[in-house]
């Protein structure tokens, strides 16, 4: 496909035209930006169709190896213009619509963010599968067709408000329902033995609630040459309504007949209720049963049942998290239920299939369910699991002895919960961490206990990103300084981006690159300035925090600092510095009260500053309401400073910080993730790295020795905007953020006060945040810096993380569907 154009110029215009007239019954003249939006999803999506097909053909005549990635996330972005950068066709596409008179960009914005995931976890696994279709892999993503995606987040008198995602109100274009592959999912229930013809025990369900599960295939193109892979997503269909006049009070059987109601409505319900968890626990459930039943057909039709021993052969499940490692219950289930296979070689067979990746350093992170609710909602995979636990631990007291506290420490059941993450490392043949230090933590102190009996099977899968979507799509004008210096290569090869450091020296380049930036951060201000009415500058450091909420990624520390320069400013109005715009965007899981403070108090800050003539314009904070894929293609190629401040030896990896890396931004970032190996590559003279290390936070937190007050009373800055969390400075209520205040100072409920460190670094993160200052004005050398992260972004390609995991963890081959 890329060598010649898969379609003419004049082809493409005339289905344009035919397409708006038959589906919008109008004209050009008359059609609406969505209108023609639809018309050339259309077009595009019949280019597509005919690969798609081909590729599908290709994996079944050749009865090739297939992965399977099973995650509750793939927050995709918007596919036309992912899609129409990998059948390279951009520039012919906005050829075309210039001369229709259209603008595509304004046609592409028609399109709506699908609701399809929320953070890092869902961007990962939809560069993963870019990745895979790219570099020619044969792979399905599996996961959840939400009606309502998280949700729309809209800042109303500064806090956050949760509004339905109704993303697919207009239709969904790219989603191909595949009614012929649904198959039937059950909760609740009994298990009942019975004895089958050759005499052996087996189990089925009575009395259960089933729910039909119809998957939809959206596709997914790989550049160029690439096949065409599916994103097959499951949506429910109940088969009988929820009647509420013949429910008994509040009974189980009643909270999953109500639960199936609405069970892919929403991404991460709210799950402080029992009803929530158990909602949860059904999704998750939900889409691995229906993946899993559905290959299962898949290879009996091909293979038959007797050779079910030689699966590993042709299948692989990627668990990505915890929420899909029911996977490996349920594919026993198939196996010794259904098929009738012995449980030892079921088991072999399944750890073969099975490989887990872990996202969390966090113990508390790690998905455990109440015994009580799993058992009730999939009672046939709990007894299940109730087996594996119990084999598993007789291996741990043949190992250990009759060692009880080294049995609670690992047993996939204990202390009444079952344990998601234990029984992924368990059941499958492969764990792996997704950043090195992330890894580590893993091996040394979080799974150690694992690790010592599993050593063979842990391993580091550093996280990537697409090139494609985050510089090719999101930042042209840097796409083309790039290719008119390396050529075209580095679309399938990031590390040829190195070949950019032969303009380190290169005056006339470095010129051209701050050029860029400040086009780009043109177009940022202009839509900022349309969509939120605030006037920022481009001349200052945009300094950008995009992530989702959590105090452990520390916008806190961000916005006390922001108060600590603007306190600067008042005190010292001569002060010679750089005008600083510092953009946030997040969102704070409904639940999350604290996370969703932290939001109030920095649209609060805002106010305060944005406000504020006497500091002559030198400060402006911006809170950007819901984040999501279109956003940040807008932020991230106008963002000077990235900032990757988690507390250290809390983030797993990010991807954020590699995004922003790639489009030339510098990252401000403590010891953490993929921060370390950031640090690697471009040098220290090219980042900002401060704070605690990993191993001193870990010796602080266990010592009790750290007092938030000393940090308080010692340091004048730290105090003073401390006290204007609680004097009303920031609020009417002074109250307002009374528990932001006690969390970083008072011991509260058993938690150690400040539990993320955000006062102890503060200083060394001020301190960091002079030295970008200084190094921003110097314009050569920090452009040179640019250069050099943009150049030493090829190790963290998703392309490269896509070969690591197929040479090392799933054997996959590459297919050539033109070949065949």
């Amino acid at each position: 496909m890329a060598g010649n154009p898969i379609i003419s110029k004049e082809k493409l215009k005339e289905k344009i035209i035919e397409n708006v007239r038959t589906f919008s019954r109008k004209t050009l003249e008359t059609a609406s930006a969505e209108h023609i939006y639809e018309a050339l999803a259309f077009t595009i999506r019949d280019i597509v169709t005919d690969r798609w097909i081909d590729t599908h053909e290709y994996y079944y005549k050749n009865d090739v190896k297939v992965m399977y990635y099973l995650s509750m996330e793939f927050l995709t972005g918007r596919f036309l213009g992912n899609t129409v950068i990998n059948l390279t066709l951009g520039n012919e596409l906005r050829e075309v619509l210039t001369e229709l008179g259209l603008d595509y960009n304004i046609i592409e914005d028609a399109e709506a963010d699908p609701g399809l995931g929320n953070g890092g976890l869902g961007r990962l696994a939809a560069c993963f599968l870019d990745s895979l279709s790219t570099l020619n892999y044969p792979a399905y993503g599996c996961g959840i067709r939400y009606k309502y995606g998280i949700f729309e987040q809209r800042i109303e008198n500064g806090f956050q408000k949760e509004h339905k995602d109704n993303w697919l109100e207009k239709g969904d274009l790219w989603g191909v329902k595949r009614q012929e592959y649904a198959v039937p999912v059950t909760f609740g229930g009994t298990a009942r033995a019975y004895k089958n013809r050759d005499g052996r025990y087996r189990f089925e369900l009575e009395n259960g609630f089933t729910i039909m599960a119809v998957p939809y295939d959206y596709p997914i193109v790989g550049y160029g040459d690439g096949i065409v892979n599916t994103l097959r997503l499951w949506e429910s269909v109940t088969m009988d309504k929820y009647d509420p006049s013949k429910a008994k009070g509040e009974s189980t059987n009643t909270n999953i007949e109500k639960n199936m109601e609405i069970l892919c409505d929403s991404l991460y319900p709210a799950d402080e209720k029992v009803e929530g968890k158990e909602l949860r626990l059904m999704q998750q459930f939900f889409f691995v049963s229906a993946t899993v039943q559905r290959v299962i057909a898949r290879y009996v039709g091909m293979h038959g049942a007797q050779n079910l021993g030689r699966l590993t052969e042709k299948v692989q499940f990627q668990l990505n998290d915890t929420h899909p490692t029911v996977a490996v219950a349920e594919l026993m289930r198939v196996l010794v239920d259904v098929h009738g296979m012995d449980w030892d070689e079921a088991w072999d067979v399944t750890r073969g299939v099975c490989s887990f990746t872990n996202h969390t350093i966090m113990s508390e992170a790690l998905e455990k369910w109440p015994v009580e609710l799993f058992s009730r909602i999939i009672p046939r995979i709990y007894m299940i699991v109730e087996e594996i636990n119990r084999r598993f631990c007789k291996n741990l007291v043949d190992r250990f002895g009759n060692n009880a506290e080294i049995v609670r420490r690992m047993a996939i059941i204990a202390d009444g919960y079952v344990k998601m993450a234990y029984l992924g490392i368990v059941g499958s043949h492969s764990v792996n961490g997704v950043a090195e230090i992330h890894t580590d933590i893993l091996k040394k102190r979080e799974l150690k206990n694992f690790y010592d009996i599993y050593p063979e099977r842990f391993n580091n899968k550093t996280n990537g990103i697409t090139q494609r979507r985050w510089l090719a799509q999101c930042n042209p004008r840097l796409a083309r300084l790039v290719t008119e210096s390396v050529g075209e290569g580095w679309i399938t090869d990031l590390t040829q981006l190195k070949q950019l450091e032969k303009h380190a020296d290169d005056a006339g380049f470095l010129e051209e690159l701050g050029r860029i930036k400040r086009a780009n951060k043109d177009d940022m201000a202009e839509y900022i300035r349309k969509t939120t009415g605030l006037l920022v500058d481009p001349e200052s450091i945009f300094d950008v925090q995009v992530k989702r909420l959590h105090e452990y990624k520390r916008q806190l520390l961000n916005i006390l600092h922001v108060l600590g320069l603007y306190n600067r400013l008042k005190n010292e109005p001569w002060l010679d510095c750089v005008p600083r715009t510092f953009i946030f965007a997040a969102k704070a899981a409904a639940s999350y009260k604290r996370a969703k403070l932290i939001i109030k108090l920095i649209n609060n800050v805002a106010n305060l500053v944005n406000n504020d003539p006497s500091i002559g314009g030198k400060l402006k904070v911006l809170f950007m309401e819901n984040y999501r894929v279109s956003l940040a293609e807008r932020l991230i190629p106008s963002a000077d400073v990235s900032e990757q401040i988690s507390t250290a030896g809390k983030e797993a990896s990010g991807t954020g910080n590699m995004k922003f890396m790639l489009n030339g931004a510098l990252t401000i970032g403590t010891l953490d993730g993929a921060n370390v190996e950031i640090l690697k590559e471009v040098g220290e003279d090219n980042i900002f790295i401060f704070g605690m290390k990993d191993e001193e936070v870990q010796e602080l937190a266990e010592s009790g020795a750290y007092d938030p007050w000393d940090i308080c009373n010692m340091n004048h800055d730290v105090r003073v905007v401390m006290t204007m969390l609680v004097n009303g400075q920031l609020s009417d209520d002074h109250n307002l953020f009374r528990e932001l205040y006690n969390s970083l100072l008072n011991r509260e409920g058993g938690n150690r006060p400040d539990e993320y460190f955000v006062l102890k670094d503060f200083e060394a993160y001020a301190l960091a945040h002079e030295d970008v200052e200084r190094k921003f004005k110097d314009k050569r050398s920090w452009n040179r810096s640019a250069l050099f992260n943009i150049a030493n972004a090829g190790k963290f390609s998703s392309d490269r993380t896509i070969e690591d995991y197929s040479r090392e963890i799933w054997n996959l081959k590459k297919v050539n569907i033109d070949a065949n």
